[in-house]
């Protein structure tokens, strides 16, 4: 792999330029073909989809008519005492067993005939063991073979549903299933069972419905509730059990997909799933991706456009490539003289146009690039020099002066433990401000700068001004930017307090959603501020605090690190105090 790399680094740039324009022509054309055929199969699967599902729509149109048929069935015989005689009454001499077997016969007949053509056989079966069948070839078992039918005994279980369920009449050969409907027939008034009547259905009737909307690759099926296939348009299927098809009939109506995609019988493949709640089963449309795909797009044909465009649009670019860079290759001959050690090697500007041009551009290239390098090093000296006169600007002189003070006060009257404290909390500060040149540091670390300039305060100016923190532990880590609540802290022990002497300071911490919000609040004198809410004080009254950084100041470097959204807001009463809001977004990441 590396000899071929070093082989490719050696060649020319016409080589080099040849061999990219080709790949990347190739990976073009290979990559809108590949995005083209997929764009059209999915369009081809929606569009199939879209069509198929109304075909199912239609298919349960079909398959909803053969039930109200059955209703109607099951209507008419509830309602004929002929065939409640015939199921319930005894032997008794012939001549009354002829007349209610003769108008239990008609009655059938007229019920048949008020079905229209529809192919469905009808038995009775009473509680008297008198038995009837409209038709042999439907069910040419006996009686007590759908009596022992689980059906039976689920129909006198729900005697108010017309139930449906697989049946496979078993005559070796025969190969045709079907449907068996069932309903208990119970009297009106007692509501006691005496009877059972069956509807038989043949699978070949069943599947004249939808055979015409079948192909091959676009199967349809009809499952139970336990996955069992009652009726499909492939016989071999009739039978037998799928649970990935019913689990992907389940997974459609619960979700309310438009299709699923699955693997079934090692083939990628679309369902489509429509509910049979009248039958308690489903029907599926199952289409081969594969089949119906290959039908609409020619791979092979598709293959060899795409290379025939390719090889013409190669022998181009060769063509256009090594006219384009016979300049380039000239100007190369004349470059490779001159030494590149610094940023003033000119090119000398003679020979065609083209390498004029470029000889000039490339001088013009130099040109800018001195006077920006230039420009840099005295831009980069300029922002040195401003760190440096922030930095020294950093410490108040007034601040360290009294601060020293008040220790040399405290060693005179022997408190040497609190001139300690105050010593530490001042060397604290003083490498906050110098040593620490990240831009942003956590809350944890600007609370404790934060209470060793209040401890320092306190012992310049006594314990009148109070001061308490309330801090949600999860903002310890969120990152501020440094020293951001001191300025606050030092406005407030400074100009809050001259009228009342003594009072409360309370620096509030919190999380709003992806959001920072430090609040310094004191019940101090309060001021008057503009009719504008939340507006900034004057700048006039903005103090040069310890840190430098005024409370003005504070807003804009806010404002440049995060966005106009964030910054300083204060509210003030004339008289109860003043509230200063800061919100900055929620960060853990430091600055630096």
């Amino acid at each position: 792999m590396g000899a071929w790399i070093r082989r490719i680094s050696d060649q020319s740039l016409f080589s080099k330029l040849f061999l990219v324009m080709v790949l990347s022509m190739i990976t073009v054309t290979v990559a809108t073909s590949w995005v083209t055929v997929q764009m059209s199969e999915k369009l081809f699967v929606k569009t199939f989809s879209i069509t198929n599902s109304k075909i199912i729509e239609q298919i349960k149109s079909g398959l909803e008519s053969i039930h109200y048929s059955n209703v109607n069935i099951v209507v008419n015989a509830a309602q004929s005492g002929a065939i409640k005689s015939f199921l319930t009454e005894g032997d008794s001499d012939s001549v009354t067993n002829f007349k209610v077997t003769f108008g239990m016969s008609e009655q059938m007949k007229r019920i048949q005939s008020g079905i229209g053509a529809k192919n469905i056989g009808m038995i009775i079966s009473g509680i008297n063991g008198k038995n009837y069948t409209s038709d042999r070839t439907y069910w040419s078992g006996s009686s007590a073979d759908l009596g022992r039918n689980p059906i039976t005994q689920a129909s006198r279980d729900e005697p108010g549903r017309l139930l449906y369920s697989y049946l496979d009449e078993g005559t070796p050969g025969s190969g045709d299933q079907g449907l068996v409907a069932a309903k208990a027939l119970t009297d009106s008034v007692s509501k006691e069972w005496y009877g059972t009547l069956y509807m038989i259905l043949k699978e070949s009737d069943l599947r004249s419905i939808y055979t015409s909307f079948t192909s091959d690759g676009n199967d349809v099926m009809i499952l139970d509730r336990q996955g069992l296939i009652v009726s499909s348009n492939r016989a071999e299927l009739i039978g037998t059990t799928s649970k990935e098809l019913l689990s992907s009939a389940q997974r459609i109506q619960q979700q309310g997909l438009a299709k699923d995609e699955m693997k079934m019988f090692d083939k990628d493949v679309i369902v489509l799933a429509g509910d049979l709640p009248l039958y308690d089963f489903y029907i599926m449309n199952v289409i081969d991706k594969k089949v119906t795909l290959g039908q609409m797009l020619n791979r092979k044909a598709i293959f060899f456009i795409v290379a025939g465009i390719v090889a013409v649009a190669v022998l181009i670019v060769y063509v256009i490539t090594r006219r384009l860079t016979l300049s380039l290759r000239k100007l190369v001959k004349k470059m490779s003289t001159v030494t590149k050690k610094n940023f003033h090697n000119y090119m000398a500007v003679t020979g065609t146009y083209e390498t004029r041009e470029l000889s000039r551009s490339f001088n013009f290239m130099l040109d800018e690039l001195n006077d920006y390098i230039s420009q840099l090093v005295d831009t980069q000296k300029e922002q040195r020099k401003a760190e440096l006169a922030a930095l020294q600007q950093q410490i108040n002189p007034h601040f360290l002066y009294n601060t020293l003070a008040s220790v040399n006060i405290l060693v005179q009257r022997g408190s040497k433990e609190t001139a300690t404290q105050t010593i530490h909390a001042l060397i604290s500060l003083l490498q906050n401000t110098i040593s620490n040149v990240k831009e942003t540091i956590p809350v944890v670390q600007e609370l404790v700068n934060l209470k060793h300039y209040v401890f320092i305060n306190q012992i310049r100016y006594g314990q009148g001004i109070k001061v308490d923190y309330f801090v949600s532990p999860d903002c310890l880590p969120a990152q501020v930017p440094n020293l951001m609540l001191q300025p606050f802290i030092e406005n407030a022990f400074f100009h809050a307090f001259n009228k009342k002497g003594t009072g409360y300071i309370y620096v509030i911490i919190t999380k709003e959603r992806d959001t920072l919000l430090c609040e310094v609040v004191d019940n101090g004198d309060g001021m008057e501020l503009s009719n504008k809410a939340d507006e900034m004080p004057n700048p006039t009254s903005a103090r040069q605090l310890f840190t430098g950084i005024g409370i003005r100041n504070v807003h804009d470097r806010l404002v440049l690190l995060y966005g106009e959204e964030y910054g300083v807001a204060i509210t003030s009463t004339l008289g109860q105090g003043t509230k200063i809001s800061i919100t900055l977004p929620w960060r853990t990441e430091q600055i630096t």
